[in-house]
């Protein structure tokens, strides 16, 4: 059975850090990209940061320069540490592999 753990989400003040983590089971980690999506209340959800397995990297517009997406395939982790962060930033964020998501860890950033 896929499981993605999402964990790492809290509240913190604007201009403040997080970092989340993503603990994975059930497949083939090293074989796979594991994305980082973000839901704000009222809005669709939409990517954020990729980590492949080859080394590739993606950031949205949104958050590069601010976030630093990492992988750690001895522990199955993949980690999105987020830097400066705005209250815009305030979202569920969600880790993913195609056909699969995790439950989602709440960040709030105050203002």
């Amino acid at each position: 059975e896929v499981q993605l753990q999402a964990s790492g989400g809290g509240l913190v003040q604007a201009g403040g850090s997080l970092r989340l983590s993503c603990a994975a089971s059930g497949f083939a980690f090293d074989d796979h990209a594991v994305a980082w999506y973000h839901q704000a209340p009222g809005k669709l959800r939409e990517g954020v940061s990729c980590r492949s397995n080859t080394g590739a990297i993606y950031y949205s517009d949104s958050v590069r320069g601010r976030f630093t997406v990492s992988r750690d395939n001895a522990k199955k982790t993949v980690y999105l540490q987020m830097n400066s962060l705005k209250p815009e930033d305030t979202a569920v964020y969600y880790c993913n592999v195609p056909g699969f998501w995790g439950q989602g860890t709440l960040v709030t950033v105050s203002s």
